[in-house]
């Protein structure tokens, strides 16, 4: 996941670790020998249209509006299309309101439709206070959630670890998310909750509590499942 750093000098741009709290709990529990968090790339303002996010503060809001409407101004007098010209004009009017183009109600057609446009504010727009910016792993764990990604945990003797994914996907495409492998030969998707491996206390005591559920490939992954894909090799 790429995040956009707009505006915010003091923010080094590269890649960072996403502490999660959520995997330091599972990690005490299991005791592996190694733990990985998510990872992510803070780009510049040169790089949004390859973010999936955004950062900025309240002052600068504005400017990602501007930038959005004036480039949907110049768009609408070369515009031919009916269907095209009318999202078009949508838009305007959302970003004449100083609203986010994210907040327009597009559907998956639209969204397709003005996918050239590069829009900075289609993406989701994480606002930073003056304090947030003395916390950057806050700020990042919340820049990941508001971009539309969540994560799973696998665990074991070896690694506690964190995975990436956009909320929404199935458990055969987060299988590929580890390696392809798994997902090419996917059998089923062990599943236990996050709340229910930190009640019981572990996998083997969830189990024993019948809180382990089988998945096919179907299943639309929830934040923070402990997951054990089963594949063919």
């Amino acid at each position: 996941m790429k995040i956009s750093i707009f505006s915010l000098p003091e923010i080094k741009l590269g890649k960072y670790n996403v502490k999660d709290s959520r995997l330091d709990q599972v990690d005490k529990i299991t005791k592996a020998k190694k733990k990985t968090y998510v990872q992510v790339e803070l780009v510049g303002q040169d790089a949004i249209s390859e973010a999936d996010a955004i950062i900025t503060t309240k002052d600068f809001r504005a400017d990602l509006i501007l930038k959005d409407l004036e480039f949907i101004e110049t768009r609408l007098g070369r515009i031919s299309d009916a269907a095209e010209k009318a999202i078009a004009e949508k838009l305007k009017g959302v970003l004449e309101k100083e609203e986010l183009v994210s907040s327009a109600g597009l559907d998956e057609a639209q969204k397709k439709a003005i996918s050239a446009y590069s829009l900075a504010t289609l993406r989701a727009v994480v606002i930073a206070e003056k304090e947030e910016l003395e916390n950057l792993d806050n700020l990042l764990f919340r820049a990941v959630r508001e971009g539309g990604y969540i994560s799973f945990f696998t665990t074991g003797e070896k690694e506690t670890r964190a995975w990436l994914i956009r909320k929404g996907i199935s458990a055969w495409e987060a299988a590929g998310s580890i390696h392809s492998d798994i997902q090419k030969g996917f059998i089923r998707a062990e599943i236990i909750s996050f709340d229910d491996f930190i009640k019981f206390g572990g996998e083997n005591a969830a189990k024993q509590a019948g809180k382990m559920r089988l998945e096919n490939k179907d299943y639309v992954m929830q934040d923070t499942d402990l997951v054990n894909f089963r594949f063919n090799k």
